[in-house]
């Protein structure tokens, strides 16, 4: 009924009754806290938006590398490249694989493809589909 397994249910269950409300509370965590404090990570954010040039890279893709690499120059805090998935997860981001095109693609001769030839050769192609096949 509540999407949950059956031992956590009765885990629950088992701390209510002990504790009652108190034992199935949320509780927060363990672990270690984040080495950036909340207005680091919006600064973190906010410097990630402007684009990896902007931070000095030859191409504007943030890998966790680079971001890693990042964070210690602003705010002198060393995190292993694993670690940084999980900080830029905790903001919302998530991993992206560029489009690879080709720089010399013409987006408007593209368009004028799609809707001029490509309509004629489908037509073709379905006026094909439809005849009857002969042996």
């Amino acid at each position: 009924m509540v999407g949950a397994d059956r031992r956590s249910v009765r885990r629950w269950k088992a701390a209510w009754l002990q504790l009652g409300q108190k034992g199935i509370e949320a509780r927060p965590a363990s672990g270690r806290p984040c080495r950036l404090d909340a207005a680091e990570r919006a600064h973190l954010e906010r410097e990630l938006l402007k684009g990896a040039r902007q931070a000095g890279f030859p191409t504007d893709l943030w890998t966790c590398p680079r971001v890693a690499r990042l964070i210690e120059e602003l705010f002198g805090v060393r995190y292993n490249v694993d670690h940084v998935f999980r900080l830029l997860r905790s903001l919302g981001w998530s991993p992206q694989k560029p489009e690879r095109r080709a720089v010399e693609r013409d987006e408007d001769e593209i368009q004028r493809w799609v809707k001029e030839e490509w309509s004629r050769v489908k037509k073709k192609s379905l006026a094909l589909e439809s005849a009857p096949c002969v042996p």
